[in-house]
């Protein structure tokens, strides 16, 4: 598939190398230019360039970039074709996003970022932390193949970003439509605890909407107190056991 990705930040970065290794066409952008971006980012034949060329003459694009610059990117999406699939990453969090009162009233992310589009999007690879993005996909049939919730409305959008999440090495766990979404948000029980397969269900049932918020600046607190000193630095296991203790 030809793909576009804009942001290459955490996980944009591992999408930019992943995604051509399976065989795909990837194009990425960032805010500040093309030659900004790592030559590691490109190691595997994704080639830099400006946002509008990224979403230019692409089956697929990836949005790999905080909420509060999803206005930026808008009339870039707006000349997609309607046909075209919008995959969404983001994940909420008001200490770097700002305060967005629709969500904060209970509207749930994904859908929030389908009105500020105007058109349908998938929603994927936001329930995984970077470091266990960047460094546990296994091939299919692998034991212990840790799953991604993939939610949509469209079933085009569905397939491909299930089809999408399975060539980065997971498994895609069907999570259902978008309004059901705020299951694999931050705070919940799937959200970066690593799960199978076969552990998914349970986890996104287990979700109680209403102790998301909570749970979600609880972890942010942990962690910021931890790291904030700049001297300590856990291995990437620490943030699983952390998010587990407090989602799950």
């Amino acid at each position: 598939m030809k793909i576009g990705i804009l942001g290459v930040g955490h996980i944009g970065k591992t999408l930019a190398r992943t995604l051509p290794a399976a065989g795909h066409d990837v194009k990425v952008a960032n805010s500040r230019g093309p030659e900004t971006i790592d030559p590691d980012v490109l190691a595997n034949g994704a080639r830099a360039v400006s946002a509008d060329k990224a979403v230019t003459d692409v089956d697929v694009v990836i949005l790999s970039i905080p909420l509060n610059r999803l206005m930026g990117v808008k009339p870039l999406i707006a000349a997609l074709p309607s046909a075209g699939v919008v995959i969404d990453t983001s994940n909420y969090y008001p200490f770097r996003d700002a305060r967005i009162e629709a969500i904060e009233a209970g509207q749930v992310e994904s859908l929030w970022v389908v009105a500020q589009l105007g058109r349908p999007v998938a929603k994927a690879w936001n329930a995984i932390g970077s470091a266990s993005f960047a460094t546990k996909g296994k091939p299919r049939g692998a034991a212990g193949r840790i799953a991604i919730p993939v939610a949509a409305d469209r079933d085009r959008d569905r397939e491909v970003a299930t089809a999408l999440v399975e060539d980065t090495g997971f498994d895609a766990f069907d999570a259902g439509m978008l309004a059901g979404s705020w299951r694999q948000q931050p705070g919940a029980p799937a959200y970066c605890t690593d799960l199978t397969r076969e552990e998914m269900a349970a986890a996104l049932a287990a979700a109680e909407k209403a102790r998301l918020p909570k749970r979600r600046d609880l972890g942010v607190a942990v962690m910021q107190e931890r790291l904030g000193d700049g001297t300590t630095n856990p291995d990437a296991e620490w943030g699983v056991r952390l998010v587990r203790a407090i989602n799950m």
